[in-house]
């Protein structure tokens, strides 16, 4: 029995809490890629531009990477059970209003507070996986990493189907299931211990003072703004019907679950956490070139193939954030995310715009070129991230159920 089947047992007994906060985190990450394959229909439906409407990720993720300097600073007053709520609450009812815009002014503002919501849920929700989790804080993670792609893989699919009726429908419905979210989470999870040190806002900002830490998030940085390209524009250039497009982003997500949760981890114990990171970012790089320029087949087998190294990408670069430094968690993963997250915000924005200022080929061009410097700085500052690195792959080749379904 390999290190998967004898930790997958253990991984699976897990309490009510996490499963709770995990499924949670599932309905979540599905709010990412929900407004995927329905795009076109609201460009359609607000008589919006490409760009306009690519302004509801930019809006999302920028609320988001700033909230990030928020998120410690709340929960560690009126502790994690509570930020939980109050994260769920805020994304029922901005996803809900959502539903009921009139322009894609409204629609971008209102995206704008689910951001913030998600913000407060979703930062939470890893320190409370990791905090109550059984088997320790690799399974931890690998956990918070599967709702990560069972989200996203189910995110496109639920827009699809809903978004095939009306494109409003994918928003009530993400505010129905996370109000169901808000009640498992007021009945499984127990109030969880407040800090023995209350956060300040610029304590996350002072956490990416350290070296590895920076490294990493930099890295991530120029990362985001390639995996950001190819789901926010990819399906204006896919130009596909709402279901077509859900299942190719479908395909997607079940690739980078799979590579997150199983591949990843396997690859880290054979080659190290920093070789496989920068090979993932590389074969990234060359997969978005092929799919600017390919034909209309070629852009969907490597749309549906990119979720294989975004899947890789993920799991290592959070393993790296969490551990990578030795401020607590919750503070070394709010300055991380709020490096990273501004280059979600970017790419949805100027992807369409370097269109026309160019043409169609270009975005994808610059999403190469960031997914290569992400790889650079990892080269770089293999000094800085090659002790952490060593760890992790230590780790790996001697803890069970790491490489299971789950992060």
């Amino acid at each position: 029995m390999d290190s998967f089947d004898a930790g997958a047992g253990g991984l699976l007994k897990q309490p009510k809490s996490v499963w709770a906060t995990a499924g949670a985190s599932v309905v979540a990450f599905m709010g990412i890629g929900l407004v995927d394959p329905i795009l076109p229909s609201i460009a359609q439906g607000l008589n919006a531009t490409a760009s306009q409407v690519s302004l509801l990720f930019t809006s999302y993720f920028l609320i988001t990477a700033v909230a990030m300097l928020v998120t410690g600073f709340v929960s560690s007053r009126i502790g994690g059970k509570k930020t939980l709520l109050l994260g769920l609450a805020f994304v029922v009812v901005f996803a809900g209003l959502a539903g009921t815009s009139g322009s894609v002014g409204e629609l971008v503002g209102f995206r704008a507070g689910w951001g913030l919501g998600n913000a407060l849920f979703v930062s939470t929700a890893l320190a409370v996986i990791v905090g109550a989790a059984a088997g320790g804080s690799a399974a931890a993670i690998l956990l918070y990493e599967s709702a990560l792609g069972l989200g996203m893989a189910c995110g496109p699919l639920l827009g699809a189907l809903l978004g095939d009726a009306s494109w409003r429908y994918p928003f009530f419905g993400t505010a129905f299931l996370m109000a169901v979210g808000f009640l498992c989470i007021t009945v499984f999870l127990k109030e969880q211990p407040k800090p023995a040190r209350k956060t300040s806002l610029l304590d996350p900002l002072k956490a990416l003072g350290h070296g590895g830490l920076a490294s990493a998030a930099v890295s991530a940085f120029f990362y985001n703004y390639t995996f950001f390209t190819v789901l926010a524009f990819t399906p204006f250039v896919l130009n596909m019907s709402p279901y077509r497009s859900g299942a190719v982003f479908f395909a997607w997500g079940v690739l980078l679950a799979v590579f997150s949760v199983i591949v990843a981890p396997r690859l880290q114990r054979r080659f190290g956490s920093l070789k496989v990171l920068g090979g993932s970012l590389v074969l990234l790089a060359a997969d978005v070139l092929v799919l600017g320029y390919g034909s209309h087949t070629t852009a969907v087998v490597c749309t549906i193939l990119s979720g294989a190294f975004i899947g890789v990408n993920n799991t290592v670069y959070t393993e790296l954030a969490l551990g990578v430094s030795d401020a607590p968690r919750p503070v070394a993963s709010a300055g991380y995310n709020f490096v990273r997250w501004f280059a979600a915000a970017a790419a949805p924005y100027f992807a369409p715009k370097i269109e026309e200022w160019t043409d169609l080929h270009i975005p994808f061009v610059v999403a190469a070129v960031t997914a290569v410097a992400g790889a650079v700085v990892v080269v770089v500052r293999r000094k800085a991230l090659t002790n952490e690195a060593e760890e992790l792959q230590s780790q790996h080749a001697t803890e069970d159920g790491v490489a299971v379904f789950a992060n």
